[in-house]
């Protein structure tokens, strides 16, 4: 199924996702997880690749028109289209969480959850992402642009993990759309050159989290992907080749941050 291009939309009730194996993608295809196990409720979804730019086909950006993943089309609401993870996150939980399982009543926890998903939405998604593009993807090694956003997304981490020190979930006590929005980027911190064991508060959080039947389901949609946590550090084991060229550009990320004089600092 991951392997069919799609062409438009194929159900016609319930809930729609089209989404491809990435952090903002696992937000929408958790919550959906989660809320199937907890009610029964069904949904449909699409594999769209985003490596094949599909999420820029004109039928797909009549319903998001940002051209990103994921989306949902609620199909019961009139083909009501949602696009960007955190309303997508805000969508379901209104309207599919009747008992609040994953979200609050509190207005207070309400405040809470919205803060930790805005968040994550405009530091730690925008930050990683950098980090990446200027650790792995960009056509030149750049050293200002590594040291930069590989250091602030380890300063973000570390206020999470600060955070977290004696909580168990992001809020209310209570695995909610909070730690969903957050546990996706977390889960790939190593693949972003990030140390997680220097963080143990996130990484017991990860794993909590990551023992969940539901996400685990969640993040293998539409396929499993390589960029986890524990596929990464399964691969650097397996993989000798593969485990160099991670040596290299640790001591490539390693050297920028001296070049530049990189210190840690949290907050």
């Amino acid at each position: 199924m991951a392997d069919d291009r799609p062409t438009g939309l194929k159900a016609s009730k319930g809930i729609e996702l089209l989404t491809w194996g990435t952090p903002n993608g696992w937000k929408a295809s958790i919550l959906l997880e989660e809320l199937k196990e907890a009610y029964g409720t069904e949904y449909t979804w699409q594999g769209i690749n985003i490596s094949q730019n599909i999420q820029k086909e004109p039928w797909f950006t009549k319903l998001g028109p940002n051209g990103r993943i994921p989306v949902i089309v609620d199909h019961d609401q009139g083909g009501f289209a949602v696009q960007e993870g955190l309303a997508i996150l805000a969508y379901l939980t209104r309207h599919y969480d009747p008992d609040h399982k994953f979200s609050f009543v509190d207005p207070l926890d309400i405040s809470r959850s919205e803060q930790w998903m805005s968040w994550q939405h405009g530091g730690l998604g925008p930050m990683q992402g950098q980090a990446n593009h200027f650790n792995r993807f960009a056509k030149e090694r750049i050293a200002y642009g590594m040291q930069r956003y590989t250091g602030e997304t380890e300063r973000l981490v570390g206020v999470l993990d600060n955070h977290l020190k004696d909580k168990e979930y992001l809020v209310g006590n209570k695995f909610s759309i909070a730690d969903i929005a957050n546990f996706g980027w977390c889960n790939m911190l190593r693949v972003s050159g990030i140390d997680l064991e220097s963080f143990p508060n996130v990484k017991a959080w990860t794993e909590r989290i990551l023992a969940r039947p539901a996400v685990q389901r969640g993040i293998e949609i539409p396929s499993k992907s390589p960029f986890g946590n524990d596929t990464y550090q399964q691969k650097l084991k397996d993989d000798k080749e593969f485990a160099q060229k991670e040596e290299e550009l640790a001591k490539q990320i390693k050297d920028a941050k001296e070049q530049y004089g990189y210190k840690y600092a949290s907050p």
